[in-house]
Parts: C-alpha cells; sequence; structure tokens
C-alpha cells in the first residue's frame, strides 16, 4: 500500500474532515462516512457512487479533489438520494421532505422532544419523567438507578459483621 502512495505523489492522510467529523483514513470510503450523524451505510454507498469514487478504496489514499466531490456529493444529498431514503419526511414545520446529517441532526431531535414535552403529548411526558417511550413492558426490564428492595446477602452480611465489630 505505501508503494501506491509513493507512485502517486500523495501523503496518506489518517483524518478526513467531512461536515465538521474527522474520519478514519484507514478505513473503507463507506465505511469511514458513516462516522457521519446521519450517514449509514446505504446512504454512503449511494453517495459515494453518485460521487465517482470507489467504495472500497481507503479514505486517506483520496486526493484532494476527490474529497471535494465527495463534500459537494454529501452538501447535495437530497437531489442525489431517493425520497425514500430521506431521515426527515415531511417536516413538522415546513411540510417539506429532508436529509438531515452532522451536527443539525441531535439538535433537531432535541427540538422534536421539546416540542413533544411542549405540547403536553403522552410521549413527551414520557421523555420528561425517563420512562419507556415506544410501548415496552417496563416491570421487569429498562430498570436503572436506584436497586429496588431487594439486598444481595454478601451485602447483608457484611453489613451485619461490620456492626458487631464495633461495639
Amino acid at each position: 500500500m505505501s508503494e501506491e502512495v509513493e507512485e502517486t505523489g500523495e501523503e496518506f492522510k489518517y483524518f478526513v474532515r467531512i461536515l465538521d467529523t474527522d474520519l478514519d483514513g484507514k478505513r473503507n470510503v463507506a465505511d469511514s462516512l458513516c462516522g457521519v450523524k446521519g450517514v449509514g451505510r446505504r446512504i454512503a454507498e449511494t453517495l459515494v457512487r453518485s460521487a465517482g469514487i470507489d467504495s472500497k478504496g481507503k479514505m486517506g489514499n483520496l486526493s484532494d479533489d476527490e474529497v471535494e466531490r465527495l463534500k459537494t456529493a454529501i452538501s447535495s444529498a437530497e437531489k442525489r438520494l431517493p425520497l425514500w431514503m430521506f431521515n426527515r419526511r415531511k417536516d413538522i414545520n415546513t411540510g417539506v421532505d429532508k436529509h438531515i446529517m452532522g451536527t443539525d441532526l441531535p439538535l433537531k431531535f432535541r427540538d422534536d422532544i421539546n416540542l413533544l414535552r411542549k405540547i403536553r403529548s403522552y410521549r413527551g411526558i414520557r421523555h420528561e419523567r425517563g420512562l419507556k417511550v415506544r410501548g415496552q413492558r417496563t416491570k421487569a426490564t429498562g430498570r436503572r438507578g436506584m436497586v429496588v428492595g431487594v439486598i444481595r446477602k454478601k451485602q447483608e452480611a457484611a453489613q451485619a459483621g461490620g456492626t458487631k465489630g464495633g461495639t
């Protein structure tokens, strides 16, 4: 691999920055592109193919021109992707189909949850209370935080032994 790099005259980039995300240069282009929030395997393959780049090649071996083509493909993803691949169909505020990537995705997600809380929907109330939102069972699973009710025998014995030795 190092011979190929020397032949082209370009140096290997261990990190490639796309959409404010450092992508691993040692991974395949499509796999590395999955490091951007909002880009999964299928979308990465589609964007790489539409940019005319080999998806099996290493991200660090891409020339500056190929990285720029990839960035333009990502910025114009709404034109390149089919409608069913979008992650935000019929936006609540605008009614437009969008595909959100990068740092905008967690912000939109947080805004959606805050809207659910504000309108006092069932899902919003469940989010507020930190309970399961999508209808899962809660009697036996999903317990976190304080232990409910039962103290283990070893802990009980240690506590009893510690108090007896002190008196």
